[in-house]
């Protein structure tokens, strides 16, 4: 269907406002929510077109800068050596606490919306998947998609590197899908085995998928991009996220104009 996605909001959060970038149908009624976080990049044009995506699908999205409180709002940094030292330096200097509150915010602002069922979601990608696996700890959020979530096996986000996502895995009450790539040097074989055991512990109801695939395989610009690969998690993702939280309200109202229509 066809999508609006020029909206930014300004959602206040303990730590100062955050922009985030939504994204939903064109066609007018309510749709179920879900909060993507970016990679360390913040939301760049693949991540825009991730966002795209989903919402082309039935979602409305809201992508929020993960930096609000260390860069300007509409800060994009680059896919290269000088932006990923920026957010690598970024993700150890922010609270586990701010990336938790910020999360609730997005979550409050969805259900707050009124072209939204109230019915939530999350994705993330990278850093943006451990964030997702934190933001799952809200009682609210019914299905949860992490791409290579880094850093949740070596218990080292955040300021002093010492996060405790593992060990409040217990509060994940909601559908958990992971994703990994076999080839990702940032999450070898031993931290996946380390998350899937505590996961299997404490009885999350999750899904686990590892693919023949490097970091950011599900990026859509540079050298590591599976097409092939990116297409057969979309079908999984979609599937779940539809199953749990529903199609919302597709129906098009009689007068719609072309740019209200589904297609």
């Amino acid at each position: 269907m066809l999508i609006k996605d020029s909206e930014v909001a300004d959602i206040q959060t303990p730590t100062g406002d955050m922009r985030a970038h939504i994204f939903r149908p064109a066609a007018p009624g309510k749709y179920p929510g879900i909060l993507m976080f970016s990679e360390i990049f913040q939301v760049t044009g693949p991540i825009r077109r991730t966002a795209a995506m989903l919402a082309g699908h039935g979602f409305i999205v809201a992508c929020p800068e993960i930096y609000h409180e260390l860069e300007p709002a509409g800060t994009v940094l680059a896919y290269d050596e000088e932006g990923t030292q920026r957010g690598n330096a970024h993700k150890i200097t922010k609270e586990v606490s701010a990336y938790d509150s910020d999360a609730r915010a997005v979550l409050a602002y969805l259900k707050s919306r009124e072209d939204c069922t109230g019915r939530l979601g999350v994705m993330g990608i990278c850093i943006g998947g451990h964030l997702a696996f934190r933001a799952a700890m809200n009682p609210e959020v019914l299905a949860t998609t992490c791409f290579y979530a880094t850093d949740i096996h070596k218990k080292s986000l955040g300021l002093g590197m010492n996060d405790n996502s593992l060990e409040r895995a217990p509060e994940i009450k909601g559908e958990l899908l992971m994703i990994w790539g076999r080839q990702d040097p940032h999450v070898p074989l031993e931290g996946r085995n380390l998350v899937k055991a505590r996961l299997e512990e404490v009885g999350t109801r999750f899904t686990w998928h590892e693919v023949n695939g490097q970091h950011a395989f599900m990026r859509d610009e540079g050298h590591r991009y599976d097409p092939a690969l990116a297409l057969q998690c979309w079908t999984i993702l979609l599937e779940m996220f539809h199953r749990r939280l529903g199609w919302g309200d597709l129906d098009i109202i009689a007068d719609a104009t072309p740019a209200e229509s589904r297609h």
